[in-house]
């Protein structure tokens, strides 16, 4: 499963950095991932150093040196944008064999390695979400004067409809991005500071989501961001962001630890709504029986 992200951890270093090294850290945050490829003379210049602070500081991160500190850069972007052709070449899958008994020994095999594998990767996400970020995600969504938007991508979408479902059933003022043009411009023009933007942005990020979050932001709202753990371009612009774990027994990613924490959110949602999210259900069930929806 994917480490720390790089700029995770000089984030988490920062502190047992002597105070030039912190000016260094800082500069690459600014500037991440760019700042990461200029020359060691650019950036102690830019960081109002000396160059040997900036060696001293990559090698406090576990970098040899500069160089070695760039090249694990390229491999984490080249991770960011990966797809899952690229991930398939690397993996070197292999289709079950012919025999009936390598295909049992095939399945069990792999059933014990995704139970390793989703079950890790659901701990460490759930482990990484901040008590604070759940709560604010919570009072955000729970809050009957704000009207949340929900956004996802390719394969996330499937993830937006199914927390804005479930929002709708507790609450008003529930809606989704629309796809057609002229009914997104209208959302988007509507904005104001009442507005929560919800979106789920993954790898091979897409950039319609980082305009609709800046738009968002501009007009006042908040941005509740679902995203991976080298962090969509959206974190830019988010309050809330929760970062999950992907690694698969597969070449595409898994949305596994993302849904626990989607269903935590739904959690502290009705834990919070407490009996408005009661009588709001009842009146939806009431309205759908009248209906013939049920």
């Amino acid at each position: 499963m994917p480490t720390v992200t790089l700029a995770e951890d000089i984030r988490q270093r920062l502190g047992d950095c002597s105070p030039a090294e912190r000016k260094v850290g800082r500069i690459l945050l600014a500037g991440w991932p760019a700042a990461g490829f200029e020359t060691i003379a650019t950036l102690a210049e830019r960081a109002d150093v000396s160059a040997p602070t900036v060696i001293r500081f990559v090698n406090r991160l576990g970098y040899r040196g500069f160089p070695d500190f760039q090249a694990a850069l390229r491999t984490e972007l080249d991770e960011r944008h990966a797809s899952p052709v690229t991930l398939y070449s690397a993996g070197n899958y292999k289709a079950a064999g012919s025999d009936s008994a390598d295909v049992q020994a095939g399945a069990a095999g792999l059933l014990a390695h995704g139970r390793k594998v989703f079950t890790a990767a659901v701990d460490r996400t759930l482990a990484e979400v901040t008590p604070h970020d759940l709560d604010r995600a919570v009072q955000l969504l729970a809050d009957p004067k704000r009207r949340i938007t929900l956004a996802g991508g390719r394969f996330t979408n499937l993830f937006a409809q199914y927390l804005g479902l479930h929002l709708m059933q507790v609450r008003d003022n529930v809606r989704f991005l629309p796809d057609r043009a002229v009914e997104r411009t209208a959302l988007l023009a509507s904005l104001a500071r009442r507005d929560v933007l919800v979106v789920f942005d993954y790898r091979r990020y897409e950039e319609d989501k980082v305009t609709v979050a800046e738009l968002v932001k501009e007009a006042g709202g908040r941005v509740v961001l679902f995203t991976d753990t080298w962090l969509s371009p959206v974190s830019t612009h988010a309050e809330v962001v929760f970062s999950s774990q992907v690694g698969a027994p597969s070449p595409y990613d898994s949305l596994v630890p993302t849904l626990a924490v989607v269903e935590s959110v739904v959690a502290g949602l009705i834990s919070e709504l407490g009996d408005r999210a009661h009588q709001h259900m009842r009146h939806s069930e009431e309205i759908a029986t009248r209906s013939g929806l049920t």
